[in-house]
């Protein structure tokens, strides 16, 4: 059978299993400010996606559905988007950032206690950004000292996605402030439920609590926690942070594509359908389209490139900065055909995406991505450095 082929037997799989397998009431269940209900969802629809081996495809063929090729994930995340199946953010860092990490530079015993605990729900955050660094991760602050055969910890982290309702913390410490910044970084697993560990939710202005802050006062880690080496963290956290290999951007961008009808609903003010909308607007959601399909070709070129081994310098930048001016443009036009209604509809759907049907807060929501994942600052001066080799500028 031909790869294509295979592919596209995949593809019709998943679009029977999640026919049958959908829950459709899952937007009602993780609405405002109903956490139980977001995370029952988010735990009975994982524990579904475990089990018809659709949650861990990019781990290794030893685990259930595991072991597949590049273009069968990227095949796996078309269709749950395409169907407009939840997002599993509750589990997010768990299956990618904390499995990859783990799977590569983690000890057998590492690998043997979480990997296991994941499939069965366990929840982790990251620990990486800090107050005052900025997009700088190398400037981080928080300290680790070590005393026998443990570290002990103090300092604080911001950003942590769901980090409120996590059960255990990838966490990135300085042991040594003697070198350059990337040099005494150290690679910890940390227990969230560790004495001296404090978690607080962060009020955002979409509304929810998407994101938390975490204060550390001299918690107790122990060694057997260390991944990788001592004062080599940041290797370790490149890993981290490169294990999902811009599938989300694919699932975030045919969500995009599918919410193309919401704005076609708006503007014609129900469901009257596209002739019944004014050039000029129907000119601005074609624009849009065409920019969703132009950033659609680009995504398949680089997961190509990479399936083959070729990627360019710079193409995640492009496509990561392409995607979120694109979101906020999206969203922008939705709310600004929505009037006052949307301006006024003050509900949110935690965890979601353009799903919601809430304009306001997905053109909210759509700032976060100017952040998110790399700045969109130090994506451009990626670009104009590796890319259109522009000279760094000396500062006086």
């Amino acid at each position: 059978m031909k790869e294509s082929d295979s592919i596209e037997a995949l593809r019709r799989e998943i679009r029977e299993w999640l026919a049958a397998s959908l829950p459709k009431d899952w937007r009602d269940r993780q609405r405002g400010d109903d956490i139980p209900g977001f995370l029952a969802m988010q735990r009975e629809f994982f524990a579904e996606l475990v089990a018809a081996g659709y949650a861990t495809p990019h781990w290794p063929k030893e685990w259930p559905g595991g072991g597949k090729s590049l273009a069968e994930q990227i095949a796996i995340f078309e269709e749950l988007a395409r169907a407009g199946a939840p997002r599993m953010s509750l589990f997010f860092v768990s299956l990618y950032h904390a499995a990859m990490t783990l799977v590569e530079c983690g000890t057998d015993a590492q690998r043997k206690k979480h990997l296991p605990a994941i499939l069965n729900g366990e929840v982790w955050c990251q620990g990486f950004s800090e107050p005052g660094a900025g997009s700088d991760l190398a400037a981080l602050r928080t300290r680790a000292v070590r005393k026998g055969d443990h570290y002990v910890v103090s300092g604080q982290k911001i950003w942590s996605t769901l980090g409120h309702f996590a059960d255990q913390c990838l966490l990135l410490v300085r042991t040594d402030s003697s070198g350059p910044k990337q040099a005494g970084i150290t690679f910890l697993l940390m227990d969230m439920k560790s004495k001296g560990v404090e978690v607080r939710p962060i009020k955002q202005i979409t509304g929810d609590e998407e994101f938390a802050e975490i204060f550390l006062d001299e918690v107790e880690i122990p060694v057997e926690n260390l991944v990788g080496v001592e004062n080599e963290g940041w290797k370790v956290a490149q890993v981290t942070l490169s294990s999902e290999r811009g599938l989300s951007l694919v699932e975030l961008t045919e969500r995009m594509a599918l919410s193309l009808w919401q704005l076609v609903d708006t503007a014609s003010a129900g469901g009257e359908g596209f002739s019944a909308i004014d050039i000029a607007t129907r000119r601005e959601i074609v624009d849009i389209s065409g920019r969703i399909e132009a950033l659609r070709a680009m995504l398949t070129t680089l997961m190509a490139n990479r399936i083959a081994g070729r990627e360019a310098i710079g193409d995640a930048s492009i496509l990561k900065l392409a995607y979120s001016r694109l979101s906020r443009d999206f969203t922008a036009l939705g709310l600004r055909l929505g009037g006052k209604a949307a301006l006024c509809d003050t509900h949110y759907t935690l965890g979601a995406g353009y799903e919601t049907g809430n304009w306001m807060f997905d053109f909210m929501n759509s700032y976060q991505y100017n952040i998110a994942g790399g700045s969109n600052e130090v994506q451009r001066n990626i670009i104009s450095e590796r890319v259109l080799k522009m000279p760094r500028e000396k500062m006086a």
